[in-house]
């Protein structure tokens, strides 16, 4: 029993370990533009008995009546709306409500929500994160391209890029019913692995938006995580203990 109960506490260990990894990632991108932040997701693990297909053979009456303990699964993506702040920048853009800008470094497409937009030597648009490799696209899925010469660009709320107010592009924008069949791939973009629907956009001009994590939530969920890590590992260090109490003794009597 002290075996199945340090068994039980080392898996609690190793889910809060994995809460923490998520809780500091968030907190590294409180201020991070558009960051959608992350939830961890744990399951409840079958006993032995019932989790594999011939596992009856390992009943006991004990046992089978608690808990197989818990197990990590896929983290969840909260894509909630971040706060939107004015920036007085013509190029920075937040989305209002759903969707995704679409940019492309060539090769890939990805979909982000960082509105922060810059124009590069070559006159083409793109996300001033990524070291500008990103080009924004527009709804043809080409890359914008302005004429410096022009005048300045600007985004207008429906997503249209003008200078000196003429229309030159409507930026690309997309979304897709499953939103967690996106996966974060780095430098705050997103990788569809399904279908993804163009729309039109709708667009906070001048301004950005914020990450959807909560400092101060994630600083009490990070207190919780540390102390239930804490508690597991005194488990752990009180049943090994006891184990090693009664090989002793059994030692002793024998």
């Amino acid at each position: 029993m002290s075996s199945y109960g340090l068994w039980l506490s080392a898996a609690g260990m190793k889910v809060n370990d994995h809460r923490q990894t998520i809780l500091t990632n968030n907190m590294a991108n409180a201020h991070t533009t558009g960051f959608k932040h992350d939830l961890a997701v744990v399951m409840e693990r079958k006993v032995a008995s019932q989790e594999a297909a011939g596992g009856a053979r390992f009943a006991q009456p004990v046992l089978d009546g608690m808990s197989g303990g818990v197990h990590v699964r896929s983290s969840h993506h909260v894509f909630a709306q971040g706060p939107i702040e004015g920036t007085g920048r013509p190029l920075d853009a937040a989305i209002a409500g759903d969707g995704f800008f679409t940019v492309s470094n060539g090769t890939d497409t990805r979909y982000t929500r960082d509105g922060r937009f810059t124009v590069n030597t070559s006159g083409e648009v793109v996300m001033a994160a990524g070291s500008g490799k990103w080009k924004v696209l527009d709804d043809a899925g080409a890359p914008v391209v302005v004429d410096e010469a022009a005048g300045a660009p600007s985004v207008s709320s429906d997503g249209t890029i003008r200078q000196n107010g003429a229309p030159i592009a409507t930026l690309g924008m997309v979304t897709t019913d499953n939103l967690q069949s996106l996966r974060k791939s780095g430098e705050n973009l997103f990788e569809a692995t399904g279908d993804m629907t163009p729309i039109a956009p709708r667009l906070e001009t001048e301004s950005l938006e914020g990450s959807s994590f909560d400092v101060m939530q994630g600083l009490a969920s990070m207190i919780q995580t540390t102390r239930a890590f804490q508690l597991n590992a005194t488990m752990v260090r009180i049943q090994d203990e006891l184990s090693g109490q009664a090989i002793s003794r059994v030692g002793r009597l024998s």
